[in-house]
Formats: C-alpha cells, structure tokens, sequence
C-alpha cells in the first residue's frame, strides 16, 4: 500500500493556530467546551485546546458510522460525554465530515442538552460527499474525495500516528 502526503505536518499546526485564534476571538474569553469525537480527532483536539487560551473543558464522546474504508450508514454511540453543556459554549472537535450522518446525529442529541451555543469544528471537510445538511463552523481543510489516513484519520486502526494526512492510492 503507497501513502501519498496530502498535507504536511507544518501546514497542520499553523492551520489549527489560526482555527484557534478564530474560537478565542468569537467567544472573547468566554469557557469553552471541546467534545472531541473519539478516536480520530484526538490529535486535533489536543493541538487545537493547546492553542486556545479561554478557559476550557475537554470532554469525549465516541460516536461512528465507519468500518473499514465505508460507511455502514449505522450510527454506534459508544461513549457519552461526562459534562453537564447546559448554558455553555460548546464546540464539537472532529477529524473529518463527509456524508454528515454521523455528525448531523451527534449535533442534534447535543442540541436537546440546551448548550448556551453549539459549534462544530472539523480538521478536514470532504463536501462532495455530504447527504446531510450540515456545515462546519470552523474548517482547517477541504479535501477532495480520498481515502485519507494520519493525524488520528486511521485504517482499520492503523496510521492513525502519521504525523501528516496522507491518502492510499
């Protein structure tokens, strides 16, 4: 299997510090939630709260609907978050939207928790693959339709600490 690089590792963390810089301005100091989407966005959400500095809260949750290289048009919550959002900013951290599906579910089972704001932010953003209405607020990358894998984005588990998002030919 030959990986391509798509991004470099340079052109990822300068991305993440001005995303950063974008939360900090908008919410003005204001505490922030982070919910990071387990397992992908991990590396994403570490480097991203690395960079903001309002006072701020890491959560997780662990919601899918890949296996493989596909969607298996099946939602798995395998994780709720543990932090009470009720009237708090809060912004959901993930490695990448394609279809929506599982995003579109994990906004609108958080919206019911009545956040004081709801924001989603997204390391990469593939949206000619999207069947769900639903865009991100804050985007680092839009990417074409690849297969991508390395930082946190993984194949059957693997790649997932290439320090770089590359893609399999």
């Amino acid at each position: 299997m030959e990986i391509k690089e798509l991004i470099s590792e340079e052109n990822i963390k300068e991305k993440i510090k001005q995303i950063a810089n974008n939360i900090q301005n908008d919410f003005n100091n204001e505490e922030i939630v982070l919910i990071c989407v387990l397992k992908g966005a991990v590396f994403f959400a570490t480097e991203l709260a690395k960079n903001i500095s309002s006072p701020l809260i890491l959560d997780f949750t662990k919601v899918s609907s890949y296996k493989g290289t596909q969607s298996t048009g099946i939602i798995h919550f395998d994780l709720n978050i543990s932090t009470d959002i009720k009237d708090k900013n809060v912004i959901v951290v993930e490695d990448i939207i394609d279809t929506g599906r599982t995003l579109s579910y994990l906004k609108s089972y958080l919206e019911e928790k009545k956040p004081k704001s709801l924001k989603l932010c997204t390391l990469l953003d593939k949206k000619e693959r999207r069947e769900f209405d639903l865009e991100s607020d804050y985007v680092c990358f839009n990417i074409p339709d690849k297969f991508v894998i390395g930082y946190g984005l993984d194949y059957d588990e693997k790649y997932r600490n290439l320090p770089y998002i590359g893609y399999i030919e």
